[in-house]
């Protein structure tokens, strides 16, 4: 099976082909930097680390590229408030959300262009548009020409004359249009500004995005990525405005996951609805996070509850737990040990089907638990050293893919393991001796340090919990 993968703007699953063989392009629309990111803005980057992470897995060498706004209305606005540079703010939580992208585990975008930084880039494109009669100026602002824009609101599937420009666009009689929207904005007071051929000012929101993805990954691209929250305005006037300078289809697939839900209603800052994730890091493992994302398709809306968490938690343990050892035996009949890499062949054409469907996290990671399941029975069943290995190792690169760290405790268990095998052993000693009080301290203690002891037939092992 050929990977699939649903399209916004065609609202069909279509055979993925990249542009150029083996090599993918991929723009995904990062935060707004005024404010401490949410669980949300979590939810949207992981969903895009496991594209990027599959594609990879399959053979793609992919270039990803995530932008941060950090000239916008919002920046400017907490900004002021707070008595600082609107740069200052945004440097400061764009720091904050790369240290959190490292804790998530979310590979490094290979650019991460800011607004800030692409004024020439970005006056260039507005430059274009003008000449190509796309644009106008009007005292010291610039706006783009919907009644221009080649099927301006196909991604949305919008009528034009139903379309406002949207919440980030002030209202403006001046303007040919309604549905006008600002390119370039003049400068007013207590605003950082620009030099440009039109006088001083800033970028709107939206040219910011077509800028960058022209600078840094060409006039097409295979995907462009984000929240379905972006879709309009935000992308539908992406494609306008790139489409009208470029005369070019400009990505070749458009991505949107769903929404972070949270007491009934979307996570947003503007709201205060939210859940930052400094917060969650605080309390929880970083892959529990990554496994609430993926237990929801990336498409849909996942609610975010104490509930939920915990379910993700508990999924995280078991994945781990099916790494324990093998036990102290081989007994186990040969057909057990077959069936096993049956199994583990099995996950591995089951997974990739899952994924080649849209992505489809959920359900790949059902395969993953059943080839758990096979593999916590064949230990049970005194399964080799070897034959449980081989499964075990296909569980490492499928979670792996996925970006889950099942071995993030590894170093820990190497420092600890013997101490906690000599515990092992003076308590079956004890056990032996029909010592049962202090055979049960032993296991009682290290239960209260998250060891779990498990005893059967061919003998006793432990786990982190």
């Amino acid at each position: 099976m050929s990977l699939k993968i649903y399209d916004t703007l065609t609202h069909e699953k279509r055979a993925f082909a990249p542009l150029k063989a083996g090599k993918v392009s991929m723009y995904v629309c990062g935060p707004t930097v005024y404010a401490k990111a949410h669980v949300g803005h979590a939810m949207s980057s992981l969903v895009f680390d496991v594209v990027r992470r599959y594609l990879q897995y399959r053979g793609y060498e992919v270039t990803h590229i995530m932008n941060y706004t950090d000239v916008d209305d919002k920046v400017i606005r907490r900004a002021n408030e707070l008595g600082m540079a609107p740069t200052d703010l945004a440097e400061r939580y764009i720091r904050e959300y790369d240290h959190h992208l490292r804790d998530l585990g979310i590979l490094p975008a290979h650019a991460n262009p800011r607004v800030s930084r692409e004024m020439e880039q970005i006056l260039h494109v507005v430059k274009g548009l003008i000449e190509k009669d796309l644009a106008y100026e009007l005292d010291g602002d610039v706006y783009f020409r919907v009644s221009r824009g080649k099927d301006y609101g196909k991604l949305s599937g919008r009528a034009r004359e139903d379309m406002r420009a949207g919440a980030r666009l002030e209202v403006d009689e001046r303007k040919e249009d309604p549905g006008d929207f600002a390119l370039w904005k003049a400068t007013k007071p207590g605003e950082p500004a620009w030099e440009s051929p039109w006088g001083n000012g800033r970028p709107g929101w939206h040219i910011e995005c077509s800028a960058m993805c022209l600078r840094h990954l060409g006039e097409q691209i295979d995907i462009h990525g984000g929240g379905n929250d972006l879709v309009f305005p935000h992308h539908e006037n992406e494609i306008a405005q790139s489409e009208g300078l470029t005369g070019k289809p400009f990505a070749s697939f458009w991505i949107h996951n769903g929404m972070m839900r949270m007491g009934g209603e979307d996570m947003a800052k503007s709201t205060g609805n939210v859940f930052t994730i400094e917060a969650f890091l605080d309390h929880h493992e970083a892959d529990a996070l990554r496994l609430l994302v993926l237990g929801s398709h990336y498409r849909s809306p996942l609610t975010f509850t104490g509930d939920v968490i915990s379910q993700a938690e508990r999924g995280l343990e078991r994945l781990r737990g099916a790494l324990r050892p093998a036990r102290p035996s081989t007994r186990a009949p040969l057909e057990i040990a077959k069936a096993l890499r049956n199994k583990d062949v099995q996950a591995r054409s089951d997974f990739e089907s899952a994924m080649d469907d849209d992505f489809n996290a959920p359900m790949a990671l059902g395969h993953i638990y059943e080839l758990v399941r096979a593999i916590n029975q064949a230990r049970e069943a005194g399964v080799s050293s070897d034959t449980l290995e081989e499964a075990q190792a296909t569980l490492r690169v499928l979670a792996g893919v996925l970006g889950l760290r099942l071995d993030v405790e590894e170093g820990e268990k190497r420092d600890i393991g013997p101490l906690i095998d000599l515990l092992i052993e003076v308590r079956s000693r004890l056990r032996q001796e029909k010592q049962w009080v202090m055979s049960d301290l032993i296991r009682d203690r290290l239960s209260e340090l998250g060891i779990s002891l498990e005893d059967s037939p061919y003998g006793t092992t432990w786990r982190s919990r």
